[in-house]
């Protein structure tokens, strides 16, 4: 199967601006699954400068930087990605003992997934609510983390939230309701706690519907040694497969927004934004 994404973000201010450098994330990621055919970016006002890099965490960025005033900022993004079948349950964890939880990495691991690992404190209810799930599935790690994908996804209801960083986990934990990033966070910040390395993922999820509509989608990877790094998706209670595209994946929520940058001037800013998805 191949899939077409058409993804435009424009800024409108309401007053002549100077572009900071600007970093855009669109590019999908390869995986065992996809691989990006096409890759059309198109930026307005002109750049004076782009360079393609990979960061810290092996995302592809354009790095891009402006000259002269402007009142707008486009971004057009049309790619083309191809997609074959997938078993997202097709690995095994090695060495044995990290098919329980809690488990110990190795030290070059622990070292290379530090800031996957940073913990903050949590409440004592929202810890008991995923204590209760890891003494049911008897602390295995597969039947656990799989469990509590799935209880997030039937205890709490996915609101639509535009714009803003993740909620905090208590907060999203105590309203029993939150976007797609704010229950990734939620359980990225619990298995964290329990000495699970895990991120914070952005992308395009893909599923065909009577009336099309689309955004950008948030879950999370785990780190397993054998596995690697497992896709798990709270709002869908699923491991992820073939219909999650990968854009970003950082221990850092900020750093997989689409676009990062700051202008020179005191305009006021609105932002509009459209997502297509379809098959060819």
């Amino acid at each position: 199967m191949r899939i077409k994404i058409s993804h435009h973000t424009r800024y409108r201010f309401d007053s002549e601006v100077f572009l900071e450098p600007h970093y855009l994330r669109f590019h999908p990621k390869k995986t065992a699954y996809s691989q990006t055919e096409s890759y059309d970016l198109v930026v307005s006002p002109k750049m004076a400068g782009d360079k393609e890099l990979l960061d810290a965490e092996n995302n592809r960025i354009n790095f891009c930087w402006f000259e002269g005033l402007t009142n707008q900022l486009t971004i057009q993004l049309e790619t083309i990605v191809a997609i074959k079948e997938y078993n997202p349950f097709n690995f095994i964890i090695t060495p044995f003992e990290y098919n329980r939880i809690p488990f110990t990495y190795n030290n070059n691991d622990a070292m290379l997934l530090q800031a996957s690992m940073a913990k903050q404190p949590l409440g004592e209810e929202l810890m008991k609510y995923a204590q209760n799930i890891l003494e049911d599935a008897d602390h295995q790690s597969i039947p656990f983390l799989t469990n509590l994908t799935d209880q997030i996804h039937n205890d709490f209801d996915v609101v639509y939230r535009e714009e803003g960083a993740p909620m905090p986990a208590e907060e999203c934990f105590s309203g029993k309701s939150g976007s797609c990033r704010d229950l990734s966070w939620m359980q990225i910040s619990v298995l964290r706690q329990l000495g699970v390395a895990s991120r914070f993922v952005s992308g395009y999820y893909y599923f065909e519907m009577e009336e099309p509509s689309y955004e950008l989608h948030a879950w999370l990877e785990v780190f397993l040694p054998g596995a690697g790094w497992v896709g798990l998706d709270p709002s869908h209670g699923i491991l992820t497969g073939k219909t999650h595209i990968p854009v970003a994946a950082s221990a850092f929520p900020e750093n997989t927004m689409p676009v990062t940058g700051s202008i020179r001037g005191s305009a006021k800013m609105e932002l509009e934004t459209s997502l297509v998805i379809k098959t060819l």
